[in-house]
């Protein structure tokens, strides 16, 4: 399929599939580990790339191709190296762009999981990680050293969904010799294409949003054949491999991104707008919100707000904010309580003892989340239902 000649809700329906023989309208599910080859010579070019084919489903698999090719053209990426989690896309991206002794710098507001990755894994292998201010150019620029080798971001950040000027950090990046990665884990392709305001490279946790369901873990790394040729060598050795089940699920829930992630968007905003007038909150932070410290930028960068809403509890007289987050969440009978993102259905957690509960209390107040910090996962549920869920909030 031609790319340009299509919008984007249309790719993400058509992009992507190949029918076989058998000329299925729905994607082939390909749940097979290794493929036959027609003769001795045939698999001796399949193994040295002279010949394009599928090998082993550990790093070329039919099913995973199509949403890799489908994601791609979403995101306006060459080429989608399709893996097994979030967590590995990241750690593929690393691993096979970086060596021992290279520096990156990156936001102190990431992941909780993404932190422990660079501080305590990567950290024992010689990476040096130096974590700025999501928001300050200046300080990604007074962080560069001769070996900055990355730059890496999530915008909007977990959880306060803070936002960066990415053609900024680009420019920063690059005239450093270094790479922007951008996690897009938040927006997807429906909502933010950081390849087209200059990143060199998006990371997905397909997990979320992508899914849209909760049922499959996956991630992705996508960007110029380039750059991708050694993420995919890092996959086809180390294999972070994208199941073929998952892929399939992927294709189906991408089908449906548009049509989801504007309905998220639109009830994230109204709940937004609602916590604001709430006596038991004291701040809420949604960048569709004008409120927001960036939300211009956020509009400039996005088509919308996206669906992730956090907001900080007022407790209440003898109560610690722990105290008043844990029994807001207590009290809730509708929206599920769980640390996932990017469901159908309506999820609530409290970062500072869940998703950046093995950050230390330094760092997690460095990155602004209190103890009084909830994050919803606006889910598609009638919004009117989930503002009586938060009972506890209304005046």
């Amino acid at each position: 399929m031609t790319k340009h000649l299509y919008h984007p809700e249309t790719l993400s329906v058509r992009a992507g599939s190949e029918m076989t023989e058998f000329g299925e309208n729905s994607e082939a599910l390909f749940l097979n580990s290794s493929f036959r080859f027609n003769s001795a010579a045939q698999a001796a070019a399949r193994f040295g790339g002279s010949e394009p084919g599928n090998i082993y489903s550990r790093f070329t698999n039919p099913t995973v191709t199509m949403f890799q090719n489908k994601l791609a053209a979403l995101e306006g990426a060459e080429q989608c190296v399709a893996t097994s989690t979030g967590m590995s896309a990241i750690l593929a991206c690393v691993m096979a762009l970086c060596s021992t002794g290279d520096h990156i710098v990156a936001s102190r507001s990431i992941f909780g999981t993404s932190v422990q990755l660079f501080s305590n894994i990567l950290a024992r292998w010689g990476l040096n990680v130096t974590f700025v201010s999501l928001t300050n150019p200046e300080e990604w620029q007074l962080a560069v050293t001769a070996r900055t080798k990355l730059f890496f971001v999530e915008t909007p950040s977990n959880p306060l969904t803070e936002v960066c000027d990415i053609k900024v950090l680009a420019g920063i990046a690059h005239q450093a010799g270094a790479y922007l990665v951008v996690d897009n884990c938040f927006c997807t392709p429906a909502i933010q294409q950081p390849l087209a305001l200059g990143a060199d490279i998006v990371i997905h946790s397909a997990t979320k949003y992508i899914d849209g369901q909760g049922r499959c873990l996956g991630g992705a790394v996508l960007g110029s054949k380039v750059l991708m040729e050694p993420v995919y060598g890092f996959l086809r050795t180390a294999g972070v491999t994208m199941s073929a089940f998952n892929a399939w699920v992927f294709l189906k829930g991408l089908e449906t991104l548009y049509i989801r992630m504007d309905a998220h968007a639109r009830n994230a905003k109204a709940l937004a707008v609602w916590l604001e007038s709430q006596t038991g909150v004291s701040r809420v932070y949604y960048p569709g919100l004008v409120s927001h410290p960036q939300h211009a930028l956020a509009m400039q960068q996005q088509t919308s707000g996206g669906g992730i809403v956090s907001f900080e509890v007022k407790p209440k007289a003898g109560q610690t904010a722990q105290e008043a987050v844990w029994a807001l969440i207590d009290a809730t009978r509708l929206i599920s309580i769980t640390a996932n993102l990017g469901d159908a259905k309506s999820t609530i957690t409290h970062p500072a003892t869940t998703t950046h509960s093995r950050v230390t209390a330094e760092a997690r107040l460095a990155a602004g989340i209190t103890d009084g910090l909830v994050r919803i996962a606006v889910g598609l549920e009638h919004v009117d239902d989930l503002k009586a869920d938060l009972s506890l909030l209304k005046n």
